[in-house]
């Protein structure tokens, strides 16, 4: 299994364990309200979050020098697969610079990493971290993309902190996309087709299904037909 089958696997694991997370209860009311209000343009975000959401976008953390690094890191971290593309098809480097203002005690990391990554490609390749090689770039993360798991990761190098804060980003951000989405082969809830029990089972078990009974369900061969109606409300086919 490959890194990127892997991560894919972790991702649709954590996606099922979170059906049992119970919500809070909310006025039925107010939720209404407020996504008939917002609904064209952030599915259903309250009149605050959007205003927050403005405010957020209006503002820069990252120069442009930064957050090319960031993209450069991102798809080392989640190199890109046909037909789909990667991190930066998927968006990844925008998410990440809104969540570093949405979240400011991340800002502080993620600032502080970037200079890190480039003082040491500088120091062992002469170069930006954007600008070395694929190699170059994987021997620098190679060196910082392990924690101590006996060891709080507050308390540990800077760079350690950084690297994991990416990874957890880029990961996230790339398989919340509609580009990781379609990477995953997630196609939602689907109808299917159920003809009832096998006859083989039927016999196995000296069982039979009641002829009567089977000619009033649906005929699942028809199931794709659309219906139509006579200008009087009478069912056609």
């Amino acid at each position: 299994m490959d890194r990127r089958k892997s991560l894919q696997t972790l991702i649709l694991g954590g996606a099922a364990a979170t059906t049992g997370v119970a919500f809070n209860s909310c006025k039925t009311e107010t939720i209404d309200e407020a996504v008939v209000e917002s609904s064209e343009k952030f599915f259903g975000r309250t009149p605050k979050e959007l205003e927050r959401i403005e405010k957020l976008n209006a503002e820069q953390l990252f120069n442009e020098h930064e957050m090319e690094t960031i993209a450069a890191l991102s798809v080392v971290i989640l190199p890109p697969k046909e037909p789909h593309g990667g991190p930066i098809e998927a968006g990844v480097p925008e998410l990440i610079e809104f969540m570093g203002k949405d979240v400011p005690t991340m800002a502080p990391t993620l600032l502080g990493g970037l200079m890190w990554l480039d003082h040491k490609s500088n120091t062992e390749f002469g170069t930006e971290f954007k600008s070395a090689t694929l190699e170059q770039k994987k021997q620098i993360c190679d060196e910082i993309c392990w924690h101590d798991t006996e060891k709080p990761l507050d308390e540990q190098p800077l760079e350690i902190q950084f690297f994991y804060m990416m990874r957890g980003l880029t990961v996230t951000g790339y398989y919340t996309s509609k580009v990781g989405i379609a990477d995953l082969g997630y196609k939602g809830n689907q109808p299917n087709v159920w003809d009832g029990v096998p006859q083989d089972v039927l016999d196995q078990h000296g069982v039979a299904y009641d002829p009567e009974w089977i000619a009033k369900c649906i005929d699942q061969s028809t199931r794709g037909t659309i219906a139509t109606w006579d200008d009087d409300g009478n069912l056609l086919t």
